[in-house]
């Protein structure tokens, strides 16, 4: 009877450690390496030339073009590749590229017709753009997302991460989420997981990767696992993948000064990686 209990108090000891280390953003026990070995890469873009592999991507506007994006713009114009790395810059212009208005401009960019995948792990290796409420992500999508009759089956926003929170007590830490049926009145959102970064990823490379079977959803941070889901339903077609910087607010106008001292933010990204399973029945 004593070991039947003391079974029971660890179990609800772990479940409590559990909930406050989602609570306070550091990942559930137990501490879960993702194993490269099930896997093999089969896309990859390290930036290592001189300019946007067109082959590989495309942006939400023609080159040199500028879209209203949320608090700011997007103009390819702030997105460069030198050194190995592609960055995605946010900076404040008194005109656009193309002679659009005052405002913060950055960039977003996706594979989309260019490079879709089902089932692997996919990984970027980036350090995070400074400022307030401004956030980078790497995520994936797919054309279903807009279907709202099989919850993510069809397709979903996966967001293996978001960062946005610089300028809160919860500095250093990234969100993941899942959301599904479209963007519309019928949107269904996991509700955002939020977990710590070793160091400051503001100025230092971290990865974070995820893992996506028929099963379940993986997310991993410098390949530790920080929790898996199956919400909404685990999508079953291909998606193609997403990075992006983005202001928040309204018709071009940020919900504070989102610079405040930092003349450009540099979301800096060394390598996106796409890897499949080496055994289809893993799929």
């Amino acid at each position: 009877m004593q070991h039947y209990y003391r079974k029971k108090l660890t179990a609800v000891f772990l479940s409590v450690v559990a909930w406050f280390g989602s609570l306070f953003g550091f990942p559930t026990l137990p501490r879960q390496s993702v194993d490269m070995d099930r896997f093999e890469l089969v896309w990859s873009d390290e930036f290592d030339g001189d300019a946007i592999d067109a082959s590989k991507w495309s942006g939400y506007v023609a080159d040199g073009k500028t879209m209203l994006r949320k608090g700011g713009y997007w103009n390819s114009e702030m997105a460069t590749v030198s050194d190995g790395n592609l960055t995605i810059r946010t900076e404040y212009l008194e005109q656009g590229p193309d002679g659009g208005p005052a405002g913060l401009y950055s960039y977003g960019m996706f594979t989309r017709g260019k490079y879709e995948q089902q089932y692997g792990y996919f990984e970027v290796r980036c350090i995070l753009p400074k400022g307030f409420n401004l956030w980078s992500a790497f995520w994936l999508s797919s054309a279903g997302m807009n279907d709202e009759t099989d919850g993510g089956v069809n397709g979903a926003e996966i967001d293996v991460f978001e960062s946005m929170y610089y300028q809160s007590i919860k500095k250093n830490r990234v969100s993941s989420n899942v959301h599904v049926d479209g963007y519309g009145d019928a949107l269904k959102s996991m509700g955002s997981r939020i977990f710590a970064v070793k160091g400051d990823p503001y100025s230092e490379f971290n990865t974070y990767g995820f893992e996506w079977n028929a099963d379940s959803y993986t997310f991993y941070i410098n390949g530790v696992k920080t929790f898996s889901a199956t919400w909404g339903g685990v999508c079953a077609v291909p998606e193609y993948l997403l990075l992006s910087v983005e202001v928040r607010g309204k018709d071009g106008v940020p919900v504070t000064d989102s610079l405040r001292g930092i003349d450009t933010s540099a979301f800096v990204v060394d390598y996106v990686r796409a890897y499949q399973y080496k055994t289809q029945g893993e799929n």
